[in-house]
């Protein structure tokens, strides 16, 4: 007796029938993803304005605040000229407006501000805090 080998074409069904309802529970999920990853890109560049802002001020600091090298003049503006004056790469801030929440504004050296940046693209919304440090 001969033996045939391979899948009866109601395996083949079983199979499809599994992917089909696999993928119908999973697009939803990766949907809701990509939202979850824009706000998260716009939180990472929030940290990393916040992260830079605070290297800045602490090399101000060691310089007794003199603007140079170590040190850049930054006010509680919140505005993206700011935000790439201490950023090393500030390729990114181009797609974010800034805003400065003025409640928490404050003036002169080590005064501080919360800023909020909004991605232009996909409206995504993160803060960071601004530390004055100009002489």
């Amino acid at each position: 007796m001969k033996r045939s080998q391979g899948f009866t074409l109601i395996e083949l069904v079983v199979v499809i029938v599994i992917l089909g309802i696999l993928a119908v529970t999973a697009i939803p999920r990766f949907i809701d993803l990509s939202a979850q990853a824009e706000e998260a890109a716009t939180q990472g560049v929030a940290g990393a304005i916040a992260s830079a802002m605070a290297i800045n001020y602490a090399g101000c600091a060691a310089s007794g605040f003199a603007v140079g090298a170590n040190c850049v003049a930054v006010t509680n503006a919140c505005t993206a000229a700011e935000a790439t004056s201490v950023l090393t790469d500030s390729s990114a801030v181009a797609n974010y407006t800034f805003a400065v929440d003025t409640a928490a504004a404050g003036t002169g050296t080590g005064a501080t501000a919360i800023c909020e940046i909004t991605h232009n693209g996909n409206g995504s919304v993160a803060t960071f805090t601004s530390i004055d440090t100009t002489p």
